[in-house]
């Protein structure tokens, strides 16, 4: 780049005329909102590390090695302008991280309960926010072991410990949800990361009773004769769920007050068949078959944000997408809960149906979300498909629908408030050498958003995306292009300030 000159000034302030800088146009008429350019959207993926699906892409790789395979996923996300991931930290009782509660996963060194050599969690965490990306911590509440037997599960897995939890399965163990013991457990481990990592947000996937095995019983008689209280069995086990639900709930947010929680349900909750209330599909239903009740969530506002899993295409006749679209769209409707919708990119490219050949099916879905105003983003399973791009699929939709970046919808019950506006290192009207702008950090910030306003003049950054060009955690931003700038200050939730205006001089 050339050298240039940038020029800082507080918001409503010009700088004097001279031979090197002009007065920025006058305020012009209000913008109307540009659908393709959001200002707030969430923008999200998966990435699952139970068996290997997409982090590390082995077991047993060293660290550096695992180190370079996550910056590599960020990256690609990034470049697509996405703003969250939602990183799987307890597959199966187990740990990504160092814990005193339960053991090392197998899927970091290929055993469970061997020692890595290092603690994930904190370069995770660290590498999404260095890109301005909440970090979700995932969890999966239930299951206890992929393996049926707790003799070969490492000596201090609470499987082992307490025998009496576990429930065998489909070949598999899984804590039983009705004993008040399990709930606590769950809670604790997750309010133990909660309390010692930074993270932005706890999340819970599908998985709660175990999805129906032919031929099998989840026994769980004994814990429904000690504390049924003469419910029915699919009342209690729902009311069980919920139970947990609303105690991680309470405590992820005593804990610290700013961390989202929130659950990705299976698609469907009930079909209109069993329930009038229900969606026009006839696939699956959560409520019945896994004793998920979203929305008894939804209706308690025991969860910040639901997002469910509509991993079927427009069309298809079991379960629409858009159908169950605009379900879940009336379900939030109203409430203080937000809605991202779960989007099935493993399938793009897959013979499941003739629509997943298409490589504009996610795009097309992507549009219709934004037809509803309460659809506050999607998030995409998973990272492995973020790499590969399936018929280019991802890149089609980052340049049809993500081709700017885009603030994280504010959600007001988790508090937080706009930090002070960005302040210039050097005075008002004074010049910097180069098109690099810089400032110092404000308090309370975590990122900074730049805008860059058009030759028009007409400012529309309070309106959508359209200017938008970055959103940086330095506080410091290399113009491309001559022109005027705004920079605002961001908090952990996205709460943005007043601007401050740059103008940029012979970039």
């Amino acid at each position: 780049m050339a050298t240039g000159a940038a020029y800082f000034f507080g918001p409503g302030e010009r700088p004097a005329a001279s031979e090197n800088t002009t007065t920025a146009a006058a305020p012009t008429a209000a913008c109307k909102a540009d659908g393709r350019y959001p200002k707030r959207e969430l923008r999200g993926v998966w990435i699952a590390t139970t068996m290997n699906i997409d982090w590390p892409s082995k077991a047993g790789l060293k660290p550096d090695r695992q180190r370079a395979e996550y910056v590599k996923i960020l990256d690609s996300a990034a470049k697509r302008n996405l703003n969250a991931v939602f990183v799987q930290v307890r597959p199966a009782s187990d740990a990504l991280y160092k814990s005193s509660l339960e053991p090392w996963s197998q899927y970091l060194t290929g055993t469970a309960g061997k020692d890595p050599g290092w603690d994930p969690l904190p370069f995770l965490i660290d590498e999404a926010h260095k890109r301005g990306m909440e970090f979700h911590a995932w969890f999966n509440p239930y299951r206890a072991s992929y393996g049926d037997s707790t003799a070969k599960l490492p000596a201090g897995h609470p499987a082992r410990q307490h025998p009496d939890w576990a429930v065998k399965y489909g070949g598999r163990l899984y804590y039983n949800p009705g004993l008040p013991a399990v709930r606590d457990h769950v809670t604790k481990v997750i309010t133990d990361v909660v309390n010692r990592y930074d993270v932005d947000g706890v999340h819970f996937d599908d998985y709660f009773y175990p999805y129906p095995v032919a031929g099998q019983t989840f026994d769980d008689k004994a814990a429904f004769a000690k504390y049924g209280k003469g419910k029915k069995l699919a009342g209690w086990r729902r009311d069980n769920v919920n139970k947990l639900v609303a105690q991680v709930d309470t405590a992820v947010h005593a804990a610290k007050g700013y961390v989202k929680f929130g659950i990705s349900p299976f698609g469907i909750w009930r079909n209109k068949s069993n329930d009038p209330s229900g969606s026009d599909t006839s696939g699956m239903s959560a409520y019945d078959s896994i004793y998920a009740d979203a929305r008894e969530w939804i209706k308690s506002g025991t969860v910040d944000y639901v997002l469910p899993q509509l991993y079927w295409p427009r069309g298809f006749k079991a379960a629409d997408y858009g159908t169950l679209v605009r379900w879940w769209a009336d379900e939030v409707e109203d409430s203080d809960v937000q809605l991202y919708i779960g989007q099935a990119l493993y399938r793009v490219g897959t013979k499941d149906d003739k629509a997943w050949t298409k490589p504009g099916e996610l795009a097309a879905h992507v549009s219709l979300d934004r037809e509803r105003e309460q659809v506050d983003g999607d998030v995409y399973f998973s990272a492995k498909q973020l790499l590969t791009n399936p018929l280019g699929a991802m890149d089609r939709l980052a340049k049809t629908h993500y081709s700017r970046p885009a603030l994280l919808p504010l959600m007001k019950d988790r508090g937080g408030q706009a930090p002070a506006a960005p302040a210039p290192v050097v005075p008002a009207g004074a010049m910097a050498v180069g098109p690099r702008m810089s400032w110092k950090p404000s308090a309370g910030a975590r990122a900074y958003a730049v805008y860059q306003v058009p030759k028009s003049g007409k400012d529309c950054h309070t309106t959508d995306a359209r200017n938008l060009v970055a959103v940086v955690t330095d506080p410091s931003f290399a113009a491309k292009s001559e022109g005027t700038y705004l920079i605002t200050s961001l908090d952990r939730l996205d709460h943005e300030s007043k601007p401050v205006r740059v103008k940029v001089d012979a970039v």
